[in-house]
């Protein structure tokens, strides 16, 4: 079942009751407009109030302004099983606001995960065409470009990206000081975003939370990077001798994958360039009687492991596809949803 709510997050978490989540899952505002003095956002968060710099962030939206405040994140808290887990993106430049204000309403911080991408586009100043406009200086139109990230030639910076190649005039510097500064900008291109995995505190044990509420774990089978080297272990009934901190056990040689990382990345071709090559051991159960050491400690079971190499980029271990369209939005194209977002005008 799934059930959509229209309206203003704090005023919808406010209406559910107490413990009745298991978890949360959000990309909130980055709150990438004008940086506020810390001081005030600290003063108004101490205080228990809701910080509201006023302005303007993404493509101009109020709401957008800044980063929610730990009243939102607190009703999160309110709303969640003890031990539910809070997933939440946020920008490179504005993490640390998400990261304070999760901790301010009573979250512990279990991880920072770290999602790469090769779609980012910089939204830099060119400063040497700063300097022209402000001196009232033409600058000289010597080519052409084309990029899948248009530059916009009225104030310098990087136009959103397009569905389609844009192309734009290459210029020269029209003054002495444009000429010092050519090449310089204010922004990096962005390639990665960050997001804080955090916990509500538990009941217990996390064994006892687990099974009374059915939270406080992740499920780390479930999120396991495939390979072909992977190894499970299987009890044997009679060993005696525990390996790896396992009793009575010997290696089945399947594909259980890798154990799950914080960094995740989007298969680009941009992203796999910066990771290397490599050639990763893994191990596979050794017949008997061809020698070795036996991993069970007695005799008829496998005497050992051998040595297997998979080899490619260490960006194998990293990947996670981009979820498909049916599986970000099943059920969006029943004609309730549709006539929601209708309604909402978006």
């Amino acid at each position: 079942m799934i059930d959509l709510r229209l309206g203003d997050c704090l005023e919808e978490l406010r209406a559910m009751p107490d413990a009745s989540v298991d978890s949360v899952v959000t990309d909130p505002p980055y709150g990438l407009g004008k940086e506020p003095k810390a001081r005030d956002v600290l003063r108004a968060w101490l205080d228990g109030e809701e910080f509201k710099p006023g302005g303007a962030g993404f493509m101009g939206k109020s709401w957008d302004a800044f980063v929610p405040s730990p009243l939102v994140w607190a009703e999160c808290l309110r709303v969640l099983k003890p031990g539910g887990h809070l997933v939440a993106f946020a920008g490179s430049r504005t993490y640390d606001w998400i990261v304070m204000g999760v901790r301010l309403a009573g979250f512990e911080v279990r991880d920072q995960l770290i999602w790469m991408y090769g779609s980012g586009f910089p939204k830099s100043l060119n400063v040497s065409k700063a300097i022209d406009r402000a001196a009232g200086a033409e600058r000289e139109v010597v080519g052409v470009g084309v990029s899948w990230n248009r530059p916009d030639s009225t104030d310098g910076h990087t136009a959103r990206m397009n569905t389609s190649p844009g192309v734009y005039d290459i210029t020269a510097p029209a003054t002495e000081a444009a000429r010092q500064w050519d090449g310089w900008g204010t922004a990096l291109k962005p390639s990665h975003e960050p997001i804080v995995l955090a916990r509500k505190p538990m009941s217990g044990t996390v064994a006892d939370n687990v099974l009374e509420h059915g939270t406080g774990a992740i499920n780390v089978d479930g999120c396991r990077v495939g390979t072909d080297g992977g190894t499970k272990w299987e009890n044997q009934g009679n060993a005696k001798t525990p390996i790896f901190g396992m009793g009575g056990c010997a290696p089945v040689g399947i594909d259980k994958g890798r154990w799950p990382a914080n960094l995740l990345h989007d298969g680009s071709p941009e992203v796999l360039a910066v990771f290397p090559e490599t050639t990763s051991v893994g191990h596979t159960p050794r017949k008997r009687g061809v020698g070795g050491v036996s991993t069970c400690g007695h005799a008829g079971h496998i005497t050992g492991l051998e040595r297997s190499h998979d080899t490619g980029s260490a960006a194998r271990f990293f990947y996670s596809a981009k979820s498909s369209r049916a599986k970000r939005a099943p059920g969006l194209a029943s004609p309730e949803w549709i006539n929601l977002v209708s309604a909402a005008g978006d």
